[in-house]
């Protein structure tokens, strides 16, 4: 290695420039040839601040041609962040370089969206220094809406509108910030003084005459209706507010507004409700009346309720169209929530609309579709092309467990018949993907990581012998079971390790017949027969342990004699295995002990997350049975405290015990509750898949029910909705319990309450009515017994009411009365009323 590339490697700024004064071309070159030689050869290595910084230096000064740069700047080793692009431009002016624009649009194009925020200061300072007009495309802008909040080069920070006003991208850049998604996020980072700094500038622009009110405000509404996250609109919802539109101004925009009444997220239809009636007029009493008509019918009930005053008002001021407007304010009579439904009859019968009292049906069951069976598991891959094709199409690190199987089943088969067809198919697929270019330290726990290796191995990509010896020290390790080895990791997490690790050294063998533990169901489970025949298969030849022990695991709970009989005929270890497995009845069933977790313990003076995480969390322990020897580890979980995770990829939890819903709930519980109480998105997706499968669920499964109702993300609580509702076809759901916890987890604070309500009202309109009425009979006694019942109990109270009237069954709730007799004009009083009037109806 020759001095120069020393001095780039270790970041040695002025000895670099040095050593390229004076250089001609060809020398120049040929030290750019070894730096990238000599980068590409640290696949590892990462290049922060400084070194980034020198290595951008040493490529504009040695390398030839925009793209090598790019190239060799935009790997994902080198870190961009902090670099100042003064020392390059300086590089490039001395060598006579003029492309540096298209360093910085070929960045721009290949840096990953969390790169290009990282990098879009040195990407820029490239632009500005050429004076090229800058990128629009997605990335670019969310890096210039980023670097709005940020400091100057030198800890310097000019008001917002005093930088935006002579920024030389504005102008160009201005109209994507109302397309590109995701952006406000950007945005409400504010600039440290406020998380509003950059509407507020763009406030003040467009009343100095710097930039056009109408573009703004037509970018605005245009943002609004095509919709976005939460957060990502604030920024948007308080330029307008800023803005603040004319009447006249609205008027031309009434459409626009109406459509975001009636379709726009909650903070967006109040927005568009609050402006046209500011406007007056603005919006065709017929317009507005069609638009109320969807409105009435929305679940905000503050937004609801501000259009029956609203109506009720147009209808004071109009007459002569008061009985049409009452038959819109009768929509409201089939609000879910009793005291709007009562508001709008009355504001209908006051305008001269009598509608008609619609009598309920009461059936004391769940109206459900009857359960469909797990579909089959899909059929084994057949070919390479089907292998590749299967890789190619699934994210790095997210594989789930039906493809995880089936790729590993087909690497086995193919990659011990076929290896140099599949090497040439997959090389260049894992290459495009930039799998296993770096390796993150999850992936030294997470199987969805661990199979890249079993495909770079595959591919002959990589140290092939450091593979073998880390594939052989983890089966070294394993001792007598996973148990051995965890160190408090969850067992099943490690099997799926122990069986990748056996996959590789299975990789260099001939005509490997596939897994013994292929899932015959989409849930991961095996069927014995086909277990039994692939044992039959098999004859003689040795069988790979930790596969075969997942086998075992995936076979249905209960006694088989007469299968039993067969395989211990079979004459084989692996046939009389099964035959003892299937005489015993498989797993055994654990003891579930409900216990409450507090924090961990601070590990610093300034541990800032201490603060963040909740006080308490309520888990379940799993303990085997006293004569049972849990030699895999999986019938045991002792639950760490609050902020002692282990990430896992816990969707692969479900197919490694498909026959044992409880168990497999304990093992995530923890991991579904941050979703409740730290607000972490995705852990609710295991819940469907818990549902799919079979076995008693105990206080492991209803906790996780409980918690997932009450996560932060919509996505989950739709993923708890669909399994209640599966479970509760299926006869399977414990409703009380689910109901227990969730009261009790609501009483102690532990989750928000009023996150569950909107899921246990669409199974209620799903058809879930008795299942939903016994779960919130159960989940009511400890709300109402609280000192101060939570938010969210009278939505509870409400509902309970409906689903009462609609079954027609009558179940207590201990403390009902005695909210009752409080008296007083609550919410809380008034819904306990209602639901005592629905058990004495």
């Amino acid at each position: 290695m020759t001095g120069f590339v020393e001095a780039v490697v270790s970041g040695r700024m002025s000895e670099v420039r040095s050593a390229l004064a004076g250089l001609d071309e060809p020398a120049r070159r040929a030290l750019g040839d070894e730096l990238v030689a000599d980068v590409r050869r640290r696949r590892d290595a990462w290049w922060w601040q400084g070194e980034a910084a020198t290595l951008a230096v040493a490529a504009v000064g040695t390398l030839s041609t925009p793209t090598k740069v790019a190239a060799l700047l935009g790997r994902r080793s080198v870190w961009l962040s902090g670099v100042d692009a003064a020392p390059v431009v300086d590089v490039a002016r001395e060598r006579g370089v003029t492309w540096l624009a298209d360093v910085a649009y070929k960045l721009a194009d290949r840096l990953p969206r969390d790169r290009m925020l990282a990098g879009w200061r040195f990407v820029a300072g490239l632009l500005l220094a050429g004076k090229a007009p800058p990128p629009t495309g997605d990335d670019f802008v969310r890096g210039w809406a980023a670097a709005q909040g940020w400091p100057g080069p030198h800890g310097t920070r000019l008001p917002t509108v005093d930088r935006l006003r002579a920024d030389p991208f504005l102008d160009a850049l201005l109209p994507r910030l109302f397309e590109v998604d995701g952006v406000g996020t950007e945005l409400a980072r504010g600039d440290g003084a406020g998380s509003d700094a950059l509407p507020k500038a763009l406030a003040a622009l467009a009343a100095e005459g710097r930039l056009d009110r109408a573009a703004l405000l037509n970018g605005v509404l245009g943002r609004l209706l095509r919709g976005d996250r939460p957060g990502a609109l604030r920024p948007f919802l308080a330029l307008h507010d800023l803005l603040a539109p004319t009447p006249d101004e609205v008027a031309v925009r009434s459409n626009a507004y109406l459509r975001l009444l009636t379709d726009g997220p909650g903070p967006v239809a109040r927005t568009a409700q609050r402006t046209l009636r500011e406007a007056g007029d603005a919006a065709e009493p017929e317009a507005l009346c069609e638009a109320a008509r969807t409105v009435l019918a929305r679940p905000e009930k503050a937004l609801v309720r501000a259009q029956l005053t609203w109506l009720d008002r147009l209808a004071r001021r109009h007459p002569e169209q008061a009985p049409e407007i009452g038959a819109v304010l009768a929509v409201a009579a089939n609000h879910p929530d009793a005291g709007l439904r009562e508001r709008a009859l009355a504001l209908a019968a006051r305008h001269g609309h009598r509608p008609e009292a619609v009598a309920t049906v009461a059936e004391p069951r769940d109206d459900l579709p009857p359960p469909l069976s797990a579909p089959a598991a899909p059929p084994p891959i057949a070919d390479v092309d089907e292998l590749v094709e299967e890789v190619a199409a699934t994210p790095r690190g997210l594989w789930p467990a039906s493809v995880l199987e089936r790729v590993m089943d087909g690497l086995l088969r193919l990659g011990t018949r076929d290896r140099d067809r599949l090497e040439v198919a997959l090389a260049p697929v894992l290459r495009r993907e930039r799998v296993a270019e770096y390796e993150h330290i999850w992936a030294r726990s997470d199987p969805s990581f661990e199979i890249d290796r079993l495909l770079l191995f595959v591919a002959r990509i990589g140290d092939a012998t450091r593979r073998r010896d880390g594939w052989a020290s983890t089966l070294a390790t394993a001792g007598g079971g996973p148990a051995a080895v965890a160190s408090g990791r969850p067992a099943p997490m490690w099997l799926y390790r122990l069986r990748l690790a056996e996959a590789g050294q299975r990789l260099d063998g001939r005509d490997d017949p596939g897994l013994l533990s292929a899932p015959t169901s989409a849930t991961g489970a095996v069927e014995p027969r086909v277990l039994y025949e692939r044992l039959a298969a098999l004859g003689d030849r040795p069988y790979w342990r930790w596969d075969y022990t997942q086998a075992l695991l995936r076979l249905p709970a209960g006694v088989d004699e007469p299968l039993a009989a067969r395989a211990e005929a079979l004459g084989t270890p692996g046939g009389v295995e099964l035959a003892a497995w299937l005489r015993g009845g498989g797993v055994p069933a654990p003891v579930q002990e409900v216990v409450t977790v507090g924090r961990r313990d601070r590990s610093g003076r300034h541990d800032w997350s201490y603060d963040q995480l909740p006080e308490r969390r309520r888990l379940v322990a799993l303990t085997p049975p006293a004569d049972v020897d849990d030699r895999f580890g999986l019938l045991t979980v002792r639950p760490a405290a609050i902020g002692r995770r282990i990430f896992d990829a816990g969707h692969l939890w479900p197919a490694v015990l498909p026959g044992h819903r409880g168990v497999v709930a304990a093992h995530v519980l923890a991991e579904v509750a941050t979703a409740a109480q730290e607000d972490d998105a995705g852990p609710g997706a295991v819940l469907p898949a818990l549902a799919e499968c079979t076995g008693a669920g105990g206080p492991a499964l209803d906790l996780a029910l409980a918690y997932g109702l009450c996560a932060r993300h919509e996505a989950d609580r739709v993923a708890a909705l669909d399994a209640v509702l599966m479970l509760a076809a299926a006869g399977d759901l414990d409703a009380p319990g689910v109901g227990g916890h969730l009261g009790e987890l609501g009483a102690q604070g532990q989750v928000i309450l009023t996150r569950a309500v909107t899921p246990l009202r669409d199974a209620l309109a799903a058809g879930a009515r008795l299942s939903v009425w016994r779960l919130l009979a159960a989940a009511l006694p400890p709300l109402l017994a609280a000192p101060t019942p939570p938010r969210g109990t009278p939505d509870l109270l409400a509902l309970a009411a409906e689903a009462a009237t609609a079954t027609g069954v009558r179940i207590e709730v201990p403390g009902l009365a005695d909210v009752v007799a409080r008296g007083g004009g609550s919410r809380l009083v008034a819904e306990a009323r209602r639901l005592t009037a629905a058990l004495a109806a």
